[in-house]
Protein backbone atom coordinates (compact mmCIF):
# COMPACT_ATOMS: atom_id res chain seq x y z
CA UNK A 1 0.00 0.00 0.00
CA UNK A 2 1.39 3.38 -0.97
CA UNK A 3 1.87 6.04 1.70
CA UNK A 4 1.38 9.72 1.06
CA UNK A 5 4.13 12.00 2.34
CA UNK A 6 2.42 15.26 1.48
CA UNK A 7 1.98 16.37 5.07
CA UNK A 8 1.38 19.91 6.25
CA UNK A 9 2.29 21.06 9.78
CA UNK A 10 1.51 24.33 11.52
CA UNK A 11 4.48 26.69 11.49
CA UNK A 12 4.43 26.86 15.27
CA UNK A 13 4.93 23.10 15.51
CA UNK A 14 7.91 23.28 13.17
CA UNK A 15 9.54 26.09 15.11
CA UNK A 16 9.02 24.23 18.36
CA UNK A 17 10.56 21.17 16.75
CA UNK A 18 13.57 23.32 15.80
CA UNK A 19 13.96 24.38 19.41
CA UNK A 20 13.99 20.84 20.80
CA UNK A 21 16.37 19.59 18.09
CA UNK A 22 18.80 22.47 18.62
CA UNK A 23 18.97 21.55 22.31
CA UNK A 24 19.73 17.86 21.76
CA UNK A 25 23.10 16.32 22.54
CA UNK A 26 24.95 15.19 19.41
CA UNK A 27 27.88 12.79 19.22
CA UNK A 28 29.23 12.13 15.75
CA UNK A 29 31.23 8.91 16.08
CA UNK A 30 29.75 6.22 13.82
CA UNK A 31 26.82 8.45 12.93
CA UNK A 32 26.19 9.64 16.47
CA UNK A 33 24.23 8.38 19.46
CA UNK A 34 20.47 8.17 19.17
CA UNK A 35 19.02 10.49 21.82
CA UNK A 36 15.62 11.82 22.78
CA UNK A 37 14.18 15.23 23.36
CA UNK A 38 10.66 15.23 24.66
CA UNK A 39 8.62 12.68 22.75
CA UNK A 40 11.00 12.49 19.79
CA UNK A 41 14.06 10.48 18.81
CA UNK A 42 17.01 12.49 17.54
CA UNK A 43 20.11 11.41 15.59
CA UNK A 44 22.87 13.88 14.74
CA UNK A 45 20.59 16.74 15.74
CA UNK A 46 17.84 15.72 13.34
CA UNK A 47 14.59 13.76 13.75
CA UNK A 48 15.04 9.99 13.71
CA UNK A 49 12.16 7.80 12.56
CA UNK A 50 12.84 4.20 11.65
CA UNK A 51 11.66 0.78 10.62
CA UNK A 52 13.28 -2.13 12.41
CA UNK A 53 13.25 -5.79 13.35
CA UNK A 54 13.92 -8.38 16.01
CA UNK A 55 16.56 -11.10 15.65
CA UNK A 56 17.01 -12.39 19.20
CA UNK A 57 19.23 -15.30 18.09
CA UNK A 58 22.24 -13.38 16.78
CA UNK A 59 24.74 -13.85 19.62
CA UNK A 60 23.75 -17.50 19.98
CA UNK A 61 24.48 -18.18 16.31
CA UNK A 62 27.59 -15.95 16.15
CA UNK A 63 29.18 -18.02 18.92
CA UNK A 64 30.14 -20.46 16.14
CA UNK A 65 32.46 -18.67 13.67
CA UNK A 66 31.31 -20.99 10.86
CA UNK A 67 27.73 -19.75 11.36
CA UNK A 68 28.45 -16.03 11.54
CA UNK A 69 27.61 -15.52 7.88
CA UNK A 70 23.95 -15.87 8.88
CA UNK A 71 24.23 -12.77 11.06
CA UNK A 72 25.92 -10.91 8.22
CA UNK A 73 23.27 -12.02 5.73
CA UNK A 74 20.41 -10.74 7.89
CA UNK A 75 22.10 -7.38 8.49
CA UNK A 76 22.88 -7.08 4.78
CA UNK A 77 19.33 -7.91 3.68
CA UNK A 78 17.83 -5.75 6.42
CA UNK A 79 19.95 -2.76 5.46
CA UNK A 80 19.00 -3.26 1.81
CA UNK A 81 15.34 -3.13 2.89
CA UNK A 82 15.96 0.12 4.74
CA UNK A 83 15.72 -1.39 8.23
CA UNK A 84 17.85 0.64 10.61
CA UNK A 85 17.17 -0.73 14.14
CA UNK A 86 17.59 -4.29 15.40
CA UNK A 87 16.62 -5.66 18.82
CA UNK A 88 18.56 -8.68 20.04
CA UNK A 89 19.63 -10.49 23.21
CA UNK A 90 22.74 -9.68 25.24
CA UNK A 91 22.13 -12.60 27.58
CA UNK A 92 22.34 -16.39 27.67
CA UNK A 93 22.21 -17.52 31.27
CA UNK A 94 23.31 -21.08 31.97
CA UNK A 95 22.70 -24.05 29.68
CA UNK A 96 24.05 -24.56 26.17
CA UNK A 97 26.19 -21.77 24.69
CA UNK A 98 25.83 -19.76 27.89
CA UNK A 99 27.26 -16.25 27.97
CA UNK A 100 26.94 -16.22 31.77
CA UNK A 101 27.85 -19.74 32.91
CA UNK A 102 27.18 -18.95 36.56
CA UNK A 103 26.85 -15.64 38.44
CA UNK A 104 29.80 -13.48 37.36
CA UNK A 105 31.43 -16.25 35.30
CA UNK A 106 31.43 -15.65 31.54
CA UNK A 107 32.41 -17.58 28.42
CA UNK A 108 34.78 -15.37 26.42
CA UNK A 109 34.00 -17.35 23.27
CA UNK A 110 30.30 -16.42 23.51
CA UNK A 111 31.10 -12.80 24.35
CA UNK A 112 33.16 -12.68 21.14
CA UNK A 113 29.98 -13.73 19.32
CA UNK A 114 28.24 -10.64 20.69
CA UNK A 115 31.28 -8.57 19.72
CA UNK A 116 30.77 -9.80 16.15
CA UNK A 117 27.05 -8.94 16.17
CA UNK A 118 27.79 -5.36 17.23
CA UNK A 119 30.63 -5.04 14.72
CA UNK A 120 28.40 -6.27 11.87
CA UNK A 121 25.59 -3.94 12.87
CA UNK A 122 28.09 -1.09 12.79
CA UNK A 123 29.32 -2.23 9.37
CA UNK A 124 25.80 -2.17 7.90
CA UNK A 125 24.64 1.01 9.64
CA UNK A 126 22.07 -0.68 11.89
CA UNK A 127 21.47 0.55 15.45
CA UNK A 128 20.98 -2.07 18.16
CA UNK A 129 18.66 -2.39 21.14
CA UNK A 130 20.35 -4.89 23.49
CA UNK A 131 18.30 -6.69 26.14
CA UNK A 132 19.98 -7.68 29.44
CA UNK A 133 17.70 -10.53 30.54
CA UNK A 134 14.58 -12.56 29.85
CA UNK A 135 11.41 -12.92 31.87
CA UNK A 136 11.08 -16.50 30.64
CA UNK A 137 13.35 -19.54 30.89
CA UNK A 138 14.45 -19.32 27.25
CA UNK A 139 18.18 -18.62 27.38
CA UNK A 140 18.01 -18.82 31.18
CA UNK A 141 16.15 -15.72 32.23
CA UNK A 142 14.67 -15.02 35.65
CA UNK A 143 14.25 -18.75 36.42
CA UNK A 144 17.99 -19.34 35.98
CA UNK A 145 18.90 -16.47 38.30
CA UNK A 146 16.52 -17.91 40.90
CA UNK A 147 18.04 -21.37 40.52
CA UNK A 148 21.54 -19.96 40.99
CA UNK A 149 20.43 -18.31 44.23
CA UNK A 150 18.84 -21.54 45.47
CA UNK A 151 22.00 -23.44 44.60
CA UNK A 152 23.89 -20.92 46.76
CA UNK A 153 21.63 -21.72 49.73
CA UNK A 154 19.29 -18.73 49.44
CA UNK A 155 15.66 -19.18 50.51
CA UNK A 156 13.64 -18.17 47.45
CA UNK A 157 9.85 -18.32 47.37
CA UNK A 158 9.22 -17.84 43.65
CA UNK A 159 10.69 -16.42 40.45
CA UNK A 160 9.15 -13.07 41.41
CA UNK A 161 11.74 -12.76 44.19
CA UNK A 162 14.04 -11.72 41.34
CA UNK A 163 12.63 -8.20 41.72
CA UNK A 164 13.16 -7.87 45.49
CA UNK A 165 15.87 -10.28 46.71
CA UNK A 166 19.17 -8.48 47.26
CA UNK A 167 21.32 -11.42 46.11
CA UNK A 168 19.35 -11.83 42.89
CA UNK A 169 19.45 -8.11 42.21
CA UNK A 170 23.19 -8.21 42.77
CA UNK A 171 23.61 -11.03 40.22
CA UNK A 172 21.62 -9.03 37.69
CA UNK A 173 23.42 -5.74 38.30
CA UNK A 174 26.74 -7.49 37.85
CA UNK A 175 25.59 -8.83 34.47
CA UNK A 176 24.52 -5.40 33.28
CA UNK A 177 27.84 -3.93 34.38
CA UNK A 178 29.75 -6.72 32.65
CA UNK A 179 27.94 -6.10 29.35
CA UNK A 180 28.08 -2.30 29.42
CA UNK A 181 31.80 -2.19 30.24
CA UNK A 182 32.77 -4.93 27.77
CA UNK A 183 35.58 -3.95 25.37
CA UNK A 184 34.69 -5.19 21.89
CA UNK A 185 37.55 -7.38 20.64
CA UNK A 186 36.78 -6.47 17.01
CA UNK A 187 36.00 -2.73 17.07
CA UNK A 188 38.15 -1.98 20.17
CA UNK A 189 35.27 0.17 21.48
CA UNK A 190 33.69 -0.39 24.88
CA UNK A 191 29.99 -1.18 24.55
CA UNK A 192 29.08 1.83 26.71
CA UNK A 193 30.96 4.08 24.27
CA UNK A 194 29.65 2.55 21.02
CA UNK A 195 27.03 4.59 19.17
CA UNK A 196 26.04 1.48 17.22
CA UNK A 197 24.00 0.64 20.30
CA UNK A 198 20.80 2.71 20.37
CA UNK A 199 19.50 1.54 23.73
CA UNK A 200 19.70 -0.93 26.57
CA UNK A 201 16.66 -2.92 27.61
CA UNK A 202 16.24 -4.04 31.23
CA UNK A 203 14.33 -7.23 30.45
CA UNK A 204 12.33 -8.86 27.71
CA UNK A 205 8.69 -8.66 28.86
CA UNK A 206 9.02 -8.35 32.65
CA UNK A 207 6.03 -9.82 34.51
CA UNK A 208 5.20 -10.27 38.21
CA UNK A 209 2.43 -12.62 39.32
CA UNK A 210 2.95 -11.71 42.97
CA UNK A 211 1.83 -8.09 42.47
CA UNK A 212 -0.51 -7.15 39.63
CA UNK A 213 -0.54 -3.47 40.66
CA UNK A 214 2.82 -2.80 38.99
CA UNK A 215 4.40 -1.42 42.16
CA UNK A 216 6.91 -4.25 42.66
CA UNK A 217 8.23 -3.94 39.14
CA UNK A 218 8.17 -0.16 39.50
CA UNK A 219 10.58 -0.31 42.42
CA UNK A 220 12.83 -2.72 40.54
CA UNK A 221 12.85 -0.56 37.40
CA UNK A 222 13.70 2.54 39.43
CA UNK A 223 16.65 0.85 41.13
CA UNK A 224 18.02 -0.79 37.98
CA UNK A 225 17.56 2.28 35.80
CA UNK A 226 19.53 4.41 38.23
CA UNK A 227 22.25 1.75 38.27
CA UNK A 228 22.49 1.63 34.46
CA UNK A 229 22.73 5.40 34.22
CA UNK A 230 25.48 5.42 36.88
CA UNK A 231 27.62 3.43 34.44
CA UNK A 232 26.42 4.66 31.05
CA UNK A 233 24.69 7.98 30.41
CA UNK A 234 25.38 7.97 26.67
CA UNK A 235 22.81 5.39 25.70
CA UNK A 236 19.04 5.35 25.93
CA UNK A 237 17.32 2.97 28.31
CA UNK A 238 13.92 1.26 28.09
CA UNK A 239 12.23 -1.41 30.18
CA UNK A 240 11.17 -4.04 27.64
CA UNK A 241 7.49 -3.87 28.59
CA UNK A 242 4.55 -5.25 26.64
CA UNK A 243 2.34 -2.29 27.53
CA UNK A 244 -0.14 -3.72 30.04
CA UNK A 245 -1.87 -1.08 32.14
CA UNK A 246 -1.95 -1.16 35.94
CA UNK A 247 -3.39 0.80 38.85
CA UNK A 248 -2.18 4.27 37.84
CA UNK A 249 -4.98 4.64 35.28
CA UNK A 250 -7.67 2.10 36.25
CA UNK A 251 -9.87 3.12 33.34
CA UNK A 252 -7.15 1.97 30.95
CA UNK A 253 -7.21 -1.60 32.29
CA UNK A 254 -10.18 -2.31 30.02
CA UNK A 255 -7.79 -1.95 27.07
CA UNK A 256 -5.68 -4.86 28.36
CA UNK A 257 -6.46 -8.15 26.57
CA UNK A 258 -8.49 -9.55 29.46
CA UNK A 259 -5.67 -10.06 31.94
CA UNK A 260 -2.82 -8.29 33.75
CA UNK A 261 0.86 -9.20 34.13
CA UNK A 262 2.07 -7.07 37.04
CA UNK A 263 3.27 -4.05 35.08
CA UNK A 264 1.93 -0.52 34.88
CA UNK A 265 2.62 1.14 31.54
CA UNK A 266 2.16 4.62 32.96
CA UNK A 267 4.01 4.59 36.29
CA UNK A 268 6.81 2.28 35.09
CA UNK A 269 7.62 4.49 32.11
CA UNK A 270 7.28 7.75 34.05
CA UNK A 271 10.52 6.89 35.86
CA UNK A 272 12.95 9.65 34.98
CA UNK A 273 15.80 7.38 33.90
CA UNK A 274 13.62 5.54 31.39
CA UNK A 275 14.04 7.32 28.06
CA UNK A 276 11.28 5.79 25.93
CA UNK A 277 8.35 3.42 26.19
CA UNK A 278 7.68 0.16 24.37
CA UNK A 279 4.72 -2.05 23.67
CA UNK A 280 4.44 -5.55 22.22
CA UNK A 281 1.37 -6.73 20.36
CA UNK A 282 0.26 -10.33 19.80
CA UNK A 283 -3.51 -10.32 19.36
CA UNK A 284 -3.29 -13.76 17.73
CA UNK A 285 -2.00 -15.15 21.07
CA UNK A 286 -3.69 -12.85 23.59
CA UNK A 287 -7.10 -13.10 21.86
CA UNK A 288 -6.71 -16.52 20.25
CA UNK A 289 -10.41 -17.31 20.60
CA UNK A 290 -11.53 -14.26 18.63
CA UNK A 291 -11.65 -13.72 14.88
CA UNK A 292 -9.24 -11.58 12.89
CA UNK A 293 -11.61 -8.60 12.79
CA UNK A 294 -11.76 -8.51 16.60
CA UNK A 295 -8.02 -9.04 16.86
CA UNK A 296 -7.29 -6.16 14.50
CA UNK A 297 -9.72 -3.90 16.35
CA UNK A 298 -7.83 -4.68 19.57
CA UNK A 299 -4.55 -3.96 17.81
CA UNK A 300 -5.72 -0.53 16.73
CA UNK A 301 -6.95 0.32 20.26
CA UNK A 302 -3.70 -0.98 21.76
CA UNK A 303 -1.54 1.21 19.52
CA UNK A 304 -3.79 4.27 19.72
CA UNK A 305 -4.10 4.34 23.50
CA UNK A 306 -0.37 3.89 24.08
CA UNK A 307 0.49 6.51 21.49
CA UNK A 308 -1.87 8.97 23.16
CA UNK A 309 -0.53 8.20 26.65
CA UNK A 310 3.09 8.46 25.49
CA UNK A 311 2.36 11.79 23.83
CA UNK A 312 0.30 13.44 26.56
CA UNK A 313 1.22 11.75 29.87
CA UNK A 314 4.69 10.25 29.51
CA UNK A 315 5.92 12.85 27.01
CA UNK A 316 8.42 10.26 25.80
CA UNK A 317 8.86 8.42 22.48
CA UNK A 318 7.11 5.11 21.89
CA UNK A 319 8.34 2.06 19.98
CA UNK A 320 6.21 -0.92 18.96
CA UNK A 321 9.02 -3.29 19.86
CA UNK A 322 7.37 -6.61 18.87
CA UNK A 323 4.57 -7.51 16.50
CA UNK A 324 3.98 -10.10 13.82
CA UNK A 325 1.65 -12.73 12.44
CA UNK A 326 2.31 -16.43 12.90
CA UNK A 327 2.05 -19.10 10.22
CA UNK A 328 0.58 -21.26 13.00
CA UNK A 329 -2.52 -19.05 13.20
CA UNK A 330 -5.76 -20.66 11.92
CA UNK A 331 -6.37 -19.79 8.28
CA UNK A 332 -2.90 -18.28 7.85
CA UNK A 333 -1.78 -17.29 4.37
CA UNK A 334 1.21 -15.29 3.23
CA UNK A 335 -1.19 -12.73 1.80
CA UNK A 336 -2.91 -12.43 5.19
CA UNK A 337 0.44 -11.78 6.86
CA UNK A 338 1.36 -9.12 4.33
CA UNK A 339 -2.03 -7.46 4.77
CA UNK A 340 -1.68 -7.53 8.57
CA UNK A 341 1.80 -6.03 8.44
CA UNK A 342 0.75 -3.40 5.93
CA UNK A 343 -2.12 -2.36 8.19
CA UNK A 344 0.16 -2.08 11.23
CA UNK A 345 2.78 -0.18 9.24
CA UNK A 346 0.17 2.24 7.96
CA UNK A 347 -0.92 2.97 11.54
CA UNK A 348 2.69 3.45 12.69
CA UNK A 349 3.27 5.88 9.86
CA UNK A 350 0.04 7.75 10.60
CA UNK A 351 0.91 8.15 14.29
CA UNK A 352 4.49 9.17 13.47
CA UNK A 353 3.41 11.89 11.07
CA UNK A 354 0.96 13.26 13.65
CA UNK A 355 3.66 15.18 15.45
CA UNK A 356 6.06 12.33 16.18
CA UNK A 357 6.07 10.32 19.45
CA UNK A 358 5.83 6.93 17.72
CA UNK A 359 9.38 6.47 16.46
CA UNK A 360 8.97 3.15 14.65
CA UNK A 361 8.15 -0.54 14.83
CA UNK A 362 10.22 -3.72 15.14
CA UNK A 363 8.74 -6.75 13.41
CA UNK A 364 9.24 -10.19 14.99
CA UNK A 365 11.43 -11.73 13.55
CA UNK A 366 14.04 -11.87 10.77
CA UNK A 367 16.19 -14.95 10.30
CA UNK A 368 18.55 -16.27 7.62
CA UNK A 369 17.89 -19.23 5.36
CA UNK A 370 18.59 -22.66 6.78
CA UNK A 371 17.71 -21.74 10.39
CA UNK A 372 14.79 -24.15 10.78
CA UNK A 373 15.49 -24.74 14.47
CA UNK A 374 14.67 -21.06 15.09
CA UNK A 375 11.30 -21.18 13.33
CA UNK A 376 8.55 -19.98 15.66
CA UNK A 377 5.85 -19.27 13.09
CA UNK A 378 6.70 -15.56 12.91
CA UNK A 379 9.99 -15.99 11.06
CA UNK A 380 10.70 -13.97 7.91
CA UNK A 381 13.54 -14.77 5.52
CA UNK A 382 13.66 -11.66 3.35
CA UNK A 383 15.16 -13.21 0.16
CA UNK A 384 12.69 -16.12 0.34
CA UNK A 385 9.65 -13.92 1.04
CA UNK A 386 9.69 -11.23 -1.68
CA UNK A 387 6.11 -10.01 -1.10
CA UNK A 388 6.75 -9.50 2.62
CA UNK A 389 10.12 -7.94 1.82
CA UNK A 390 8.32 -5.39 -0.39
CA UNK A 391 5.91 -4.52 2.43
CA UNK A 392 8.82 -4.04 4.85
CA UNK A 393 10.86 -2.03 2.36
CA UNK A 394 7.88 0.18 1.59
CA UNK A 395 7.50 1.05 5.26
CA UNK A 396 11.22 1.77 5.58
CA UNK A 397 11.08 4.17 2.67
CA UNK A 398 7.93 5.82 4.05
CA UNK A 399 9.52 6.41 7.46
CA UNK A 400 12.73 7.67 5.86
CA UNK A 401 10.74 10.06 3.68
CA UNK A 402 8.93 11.30 6.78
CA UNK A 403 12.26 11.86 8.54
CA UNK A 404 13.46 13.82 5.53
CA UNK A 405 10.27 15.85 5.53
CA UNK A 406 10.82 16.73 9.20
CA UNK A 407 14.46 17.50 8.40
CA UNK A 408 13.51 19.75 5.52
CA UNK A 409 11.02 21.67 7.61
CA UNK A 410 13.59 21.91 10.39
CA UNK A 411 16.11 23.42 7.97
CA UNK A 412 13.51 25.89 6.68
CA UNK A 413 12.58 26.94 10.23
CA UNK A 414 16.24 27.28 11.15
CA UNK A 415 16.79 29.51 8.13
CA UNK A 416 13.84 31.71 9.16
CA UNK A 417 15.11 32.06 12.71
CA UNK A 418 18.65 32.87 11.54
CA UNK A 419 17.22 35.67 9.38
CA UNK A 420 15.22 37.27 12.15
CA UNK A 421 12.10 35.13 11.95
CA UNK A 422 9.89 35.29 15.00
CA UNK A 423 8.94 32.13 16.89
CA UNK A 424 5.17 31.73 16.54
CA UNK A 425 2.73 30.15 18.91
CA UNK A 426 1.40 26.79 17.73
Amino acid sequence: MAFSTRIIYPLGFLLLFLVFVSESRVLTKNGGFVTTNGAHFVLNGLPFLFNGFNSYWMMNVATEPSERHKVSEVFRDAAAAGLSVCRTWAFADGGNKALQISPGVYDEHVFEGLDFVIAEARRYGVHLILSFANNYNDFGGRPQYVQWARNAGMRINSDDDFYTNQVLKGYYKNHMMKVMTRMNTITKIAYKDDSTIMAWELMNEPRCQADYSGRTINGWVQEMAIYVKSIDRKHLLEIGMEGFYGDTMPQRKQINPGFQVGTDFISNNLIKEIDFATIHAYPDIWLSGQNEVAQMAFMQRWMSSHWEDSRTTLKKPLVIAEFGKSSKDPGYTLSARDTFMNTIYKSIYSFARSGGTLGGGLVWQLIAGGMNSYYDGYQIVLPANPSTARVISGQSHAMTALSHLFTGTYSHAKHRLSHGGRKSSP
